[in-house]
């Protein structure tokens, strides 16, 4: 049984932060110990106490936003992660379960335990001795400049598969193959799917995605130039200049837990990628 909850909000919209006032009442009427995100203390006028995300040790969390809100609740809440209830106020919403009309349902629901747990693989990446949080969709490398074309050696367990001229190349998980990769043209993958996806952005050469065993080791050896950006799940920047610049991805340990009732992943896909026009 649930006994605490924690409250993640996106910040530019009046209708999330209303949503969210009307949660943390709802839950405390339920007798579910509450807290919120300390950066919305300013944004929301109620009397719960509030704590940074890496501290929101939780049973569960709720996420009033989107992908965008999920995937920084996922980078920076401790590990273990706690489960995910996402109520989708974004525009698309792929990782969320319910829209804000059945908040308090699905919170009613969770609180007589009718729900799964789906767990996520994450992953884990490495520049030299320098580990970088774990990606939740995906680890994406540049040139970190506009129109710059990235020259890399891609390499599985050590050994050399190819070597690309692109403005830059998205590693990503089963979960991310429907963000970034997609747009960049890669494939879905099916949910029961546990692999790694290389899809470049903008490939000057023939070569368009490799879909990899997950428990593979993916080595990106950066060519040119000697300068690298590197982006995790769309929150996490990271600039490197070096003589050697070298990025290691595995499988993370950890995983991301979302709380599921009945929705089914190529409804999901179908409703909210695939035919989605814009609100």
């Amino acid at each position: 049984m649930f006994k605490s909850a924690g409250l993640v909000a996106r910040y530019d919209k009046e209708k999330a932060l209303q949503l969210t006032k009307e949660i943390a009442t709802h839950l405390n009427s339920k007798g579910i110990k509450v807290f919120m995100e300390d950066s919305l203390a300013d944004k929301i006028e109620i009397p719960i106490e509030t704590v940074p995300l890496k501290e929101m040790k939780t049973d569960f969390i709720i996420t009033i936003g989107g992908d965008g809100t999920i995937l920084r609740t996922c980078l920076n809440s401790p590990k273990p992660e706690p489960p995910i209830l996402g109520i989708n106020m974004g525009a698309r919403g792929f990782l969320t379960e319910v829209e804000p009309d059945d908040a308090c349902n699905a919170i009613d629901r969770i609180l007589k335990d009718n729900f799964r747990i789906e767990k996520c693989t994450k992953l884990s990446a490495k520049i030299d001795d320098e580990t970088l949080p774990d990606a939740l969709n995906d680890v994406v490398i540049s040139a970190g400049e506009p129109s710059k074309i990235l020259y890399t050696e891609i390499c599985k367990d050590g050994k050399s598969i190819l070597k690309c001229q692109a403005d830059g190349l998205i590693v990503a998980t089963q979960t991310g193959a429907t963000g970034y990769s997609l747009s960049a043209g890669g494939p879905v993958l099916d949910k029961m799917m546990d692999a790694i996806l290389v899809t470049p952005i903008c490939s000057l050469t023939v070569f368009r995605s490799i879909v990899f065993p997950s428990e593979a080791e993916i080595t990106l050896n950066v060519i040119r130039p000697k300068m690298m950006c590197i982006m995790i799940d769309g929150n996490y920047h990271h600039m490197k200049s070096e003589k050697e610049l070298t990025v290691k991805i595995t499988k993370s340990k950890n995983v991301s837990s979302f709380i599921r009732f009945e929705n089914d992943f190529y409804d999901k896909l179908r409703g909210r990628l695939l035919f989605q026009g814009p609100r």
